[in-house]
This record gives structure tokens, sequence and C-alpha cells, in this order.
């Protein structure tokens, strides 16, 4: 079986592109020839990958450009299979692993000031993404949309009408060794450590958490992630009376031993169909709260391995902190946080994967 992925560009802190390695590495077990389309990726010996990288001029012409021409790519290697984690009309496959632009969009114009929200809705790029969605979902060629929350799931099935039938949901996957409660063993301080991973702070919520963290007598947040306004979010720290409080880290490759210092993880994100961050603190033991407007809520129990809350309540999201650094000194949540991820690990990913692969094609390919 010859299988083609298609990713535009490597980020190495982002969850899409570990995906992409795992569903690689899963494929290639399976015995499937799997080659990886894409503008760049990191070295990768042994790995077959065909670089389609069209010059472009802003994010309209970027994406719409390679687009064009990874499509053009695939159509030339007749492929027996194409999965694209790229909004392109054509694949057999479409991993929603970005969720839904056009529910983001919602989300986005709602919390956004007037004349971002004019900006938001006139916006060329974001026109172009909602068109490549919608021509996406519709294309006759699609089998098979992998979902990686419910969420994501249910925002499909409304906007777009696909049968349930066509939206498999199979969670990411989490690496249990590398993961693990055995790992937390960074010295614990006295005040209550906060831990935020995760780049593009707008979007995640930074601001909220910064915010919520200003209304709790003490605590501190480190944040691990790349945003280019980063200096902007340490200002607002300053103003508010916490810079000391707040660490802002850049990207960080191995983000283990700040799970391991941390008591609690929170992502207040406006919208995310499934943060890897969130399973990976669960898998540490370390308790979550995050965002009803992210999947990984979907993995909480109130009050046993962590609280969901709402993404622009500072408020509330200060009282579940408070919550959060008495439970934290109990130390009674580690067990439940660690269960609630062992269903997902890598192992259960790839199986479920190779599973949707071959009940899309060994029928009809054999």
């Amino acid at each position: 079986m010859r299988i083609a992925l298609v990713r535009q560009r490597y980020n190495p802190y982002g969850g899409a592109e570990r995906f992409v390695e795992r569903a690689l590495d899963a494929l290639e077990r399976a015995g499937a020839e799997v080659t990886l389309i894409t503008r760049r990726w990191k070295d990768s010996p042994g790995r077959r990958v065909l670089s389609v990288d069209p010059p472009y001029l802003g994010s309209h012409w970027r994406d719409a450009g390679f687009a064009r021409a990874a499509r053009a790519a695939w159509e030339r290697g007749r492929f027996d299979l194409v999965q694209s984690h790229e909004r392109i009309p054509g694949c057999d496959i479409y991993r929603a692993g970005d969720g839904v632009h056009r529910q983001w969009l919602e989300y986005r114009t709602a919390a956004a000031p007037p004349l971002e929200r004019f900006a938001l809705r006139a916006s060329p790029y974001h026109r172009y993404v909602c068109e490549a969605e919608r021509r996406l979902f519709a294309h006759p060629a699609l089998r098979a949309v992998v979902c990686n929350s419910r969420m994501v799931r249910a925002e499909i099935e409304r906007h777009f009408g696909l049968p349930p039938e066509k939206l498999p949901v199979i969670y990411n996957g989490v690496d249990l060794e590398l993961f693990r409660p055995l790992a937390r063993s960074a010295p614990r301080e006295p005040e209550t450590s906060f831990l935020f991973v995760g780049s593009g702070f707008a979007r995640k919520g930074l601001a909220t958490a910064i915010r919520a963290l200003a209304g709790l007598p003490k605590g501190k947040l480190v944040v691990a992630g790349h945003d280019r306004d980063a200096r902007a979010y340490g200002a607002l720290a300053g103003r508010l009376g916490i810079g000391a409080r707040v660490r802002l880290l850049d990207g960080v490759e191995d983000v283990r031993p700040l799970y391991a210092a941390a008591d609690c993880f929170i992502l207040p994100t406006l919208y995310d169909p499934f943060p890897n961050a969130a399973l990976e603190a669960l898998a540490m033991g370390v308790p979550v709260i995050v965002s009803r407007r992210s999947g990984a809520a979907e993995l909480v129990r109130e009050g046993e391995n962590g609280w969901v809350c709402d993404p622009d309540d500072v408020a509330g999201l200060a009282a579940l902190m408070r919550v959060a650094a008495e439970r934290a000194r109990a130390g009674d949540m580690v067990a439940a946080a660690r269960a609630s991820a062992e269903p997902y690990g890598l192992g259960s990913m790839a199986e479920r994967l190779a599973g949707l692969y071959a009940r899309l094609m060994l029928p009809e390919r054999a």
C-alpha cells in the first residue's frame, strides 16, 4: 500500500507534527510505503520526503500555493491513499487536528473589539481558509475525517453536515513511558506552581491565566511556548503587579522537567481541538484546568483529575486555581490524573489508525 501524508511544514513544538510522526511509524510498521509531502521537515533519515515549496508572499498565497502543489504531487504519484493534515480538497482522509476554522473564527470575532472584529471578517486569508474548508468537506473523494475530540466531530456535523460514520474520533497519543508520575522528582517549592504550555498566546488564553493569577495572593505561573508578542504578556503581568511571579520561557523541547515541578497545568484556551500538553500533564500525574472549548475537557472528571473553566471567566479561573492550590498540597490527584491518560498511549492511537486504514483500503484495493 502506497500512502501519502501531507503537512506543510515542521514545527518542533507542534502537536500536529508529533501526530504525523506517530502516524508514519504506525503505517511503516504495518508494511505501508509512506511518502511525506511537505515544504520542509526536520532531517528524517530513511523517510520518503517529497518536497514541494512554491514561492509565496503572505499567508493566503502560502497556503493556496502549497495546496495546489501538494495536490499535483499526489496526483502524479498515484498513491493508494492520501491523508492530508492541511485543508486541501480531494484527499481521501483529512485529519482535523486544527479543528474547524469557521468555529474558531466565530469565537475569535465574538471576543474581539469592534475594529478587530471588522478586520477578521474582511480578511482575505480567513475567507480563503473557510472556503477551502467548505470545499474539503464537500468533496466526493473524502472518505473519512479523523477528529481528535468529540467536540471537533460535533462541530463538523453541525457546520458541514457530514455523517457520524465518516467522523472517527482518534485522540492524540502520549508516550506513557516518557511521561509518567515517577519522573516528578523535581524539588517542590513552598508556593503553588502553575504551568502553561502552548504557543500562540492569544488563542491559548494566556492573558486570562495571568489575570487570574493576579487574583491569588501567592503562587507563580511558568509559561512554555512561543509567541512573537511575548513581551506584551510580560508587560501585562508587570502592570498587574505580578511580574516577578510570571516566568516566560520560549519554546521548550523537553517539557518534562516543567511538568515535574508543576502543581497544576492550566490552559484557558479560546479554542483548542485537543492540546497534547494537557494529555502529557495528566500522564505525569499533574491535575489540569482546561477550557470547555478544548477537546481535552472530555478527559476531565471534575475534582478528580482536574477542572473545566470558561475561557473568558477570570474570576472563575482564579477560584479554580485556589482549589487546585489546596488540593496540590494534599497530593491526592496524581493517581487519578495518570489513570485518565492511560487509555491514550501511542500504541492505542496507532492501532486505531491502522484499523481505519485497513477498513478504508483493504476491501477496495485487494
